[in-house]
């Protein structure tokens, strides 16, 4: 999931070069949601591995 956050951001990033703002600022926000994502599936997954080792 990572890696579709930092597609979508490299993505925005050309759009906004070429000027498509429209396009770039919908690339963020799907970049953004993404990586928020990642992340608390990511401190959820670390979570269950404290609680599982125990």
């Amino acid at each position: 999931m990572l890696h579709y956050a930092v597609v979508f951001f490299v993505i925005a990033l050309i759009a906004a070069l070429f000027g498509f703002g429209g396009i770039a600022a919908g690339a963020v926000s799907i970049a953004k949601t993404l990586f928020f994502i990642f992340l608390v599936l990511a401190i959820v997954s670390f979570l269950f591995g404290v609680i599982k080792k125990r």
